[in-house]
């Protein structure tokens, strides 16, 4: 199986790449850059790869599938040129601007016969991935609400276009994560804070979420947060599950480990950092599962293979989307706004 790249910015390099020469039986073609300076990078970290001026040039190659990994503004022209060219696709959340975009892309795909999937890899992120099993194990009991927190301290990334603003970029993992756990949303309810009057892109988000079941999920998101709060916070009529920090692969695929250089290592969480159960005076620690961003490309390369399915339907990024416009709307007239 032959799979391609477009893009080598932070979340190409670090996110896609590494995961991509990690699968068996497949070869990482090559990588759409213009970039000097990215080229640099690629030949370094990929001998073996070559550099493309273009996707039209990936797909001649010949590839079964290409990662598109670009700023949000220029991915749904690549998202459509890629399936025009009957070339299956994995883009990075958001893969549009808002949920009408995302249908017409989806629906684009299924008329073309061609798989499109999401890159939500933090449905494999240790934390997450224990929040499922206590659910599934119903260790909490009936769950009454959920707590879900992304927030850092990054100047840097205030005003930063690529991911079309903190709500579109986080919020797209934890949205995608509550709708994953507890199904379609009635209400939404959200507040916005951008740094400047005219700034259109916002560096932290507020969202609460009604879903259809009663469970309510209570997200954030911020790159100017000084003080973040736990990671998850999951209570039920059982006890609560909490757990501080972010899941260990982001760290360590930022310096520069990959999971074929550390093997069964990747994705295990010292155990200073597993969360707690608690209820009451009641208190112990919860061992964390093993994270596992490398699930999402090798469920990918089963699906193309004909012995899987899509390790994430496209339309559930339909789904998020349509929760992600009600809470712009919702903070731009503040009120509760129904799905």
């Amino acid at each position: 199986m032959r799979i391609g790249l477009v893009g080598y910015g932070k979340g190409g390099r670090y996110f896609h790449a590494p995961l991509i020469a990690s699968l068996r039986e497949a070869t990482f073609v090559g990588v759409v850059t213009r970039s000097a300076e990215r080229r640099a990078e690629l030949a370094q970290d990929h001998p073996g790869a070559q550099a493309f001026d273009s996707l039209a040039d990936l797909v001649a190659a010949g590839v079964d599938a290409v990662a598109i990994s670009t700023p949000m503004a220029s991915r749904p022209d690549l998202i459509r040129e890629a399936i025009e060219s009957g070339v299956a696709v994995v883009s990075d959340k958001p893969f549009a601007a808002d949920a009408a975009q995302a249908q017409a892309l989806v629906e684009l795909a299924e008329r073309k016969g061609v798989m499109l999937s999401v890159y939500q890899n933090r449905r494999w992120d240790s934390d997450f991935l224990t929040v499922r099993k206590l659910i599934d194990e119903g260790r909490l009991g009936e769950i009454t609400r959920f707590e879900s927190r992304v927030e850092r301290y990054s100047p840097k990334s205030v005003g930063k276009a690529a991911g079309g603003g903190m709500l579109r970029d986080l919020g797209s993992h934890l949205v995608d994560q509550a709708l994953l756990l507890f199904g379609p949303v009635a209400r939404v309810y959200a507040e916005l804070e951008f740094s400047a009057p005219d700034q259109p892109f916002d560096h932290q988000f507020f969202v609460s979420l009604t879903h259809a079941n009663g469970v309510v999920s209570h997200l954030w998101g911020s790159c100017l947060q000084n003080a973040p709060g736990p990671r998850f916070r999951l209570s039920g009529s059982g006890g609560c599950y909490t757990v501080e920090g972010l899941d260990c692969q982001e760290e360590a695929a930022l310096a520069g480990l990959t999971p074929e250089s550390e093997g069964k290592r990747w994705g295990v969480e010292d155990q200073q950092r597993w969360g707690w159960f608690l209820q009451g005076e009641h208190r112990e620690r919860v061992p964390t599962e093993r994270g596992c961003w490398p699930e999402f490309y090798q469920q990918l390369q089963a699906a193309l293979a004909g012995e899987g399915v899509n390790p994430v339907n496209p339309h559930d990024a339909v789904a998020s989307a349509k929760v992600l416009d009600a809470a712009r709307l919702s903070a731009l007239e503040g009120r509760v706004v129904g799905l």
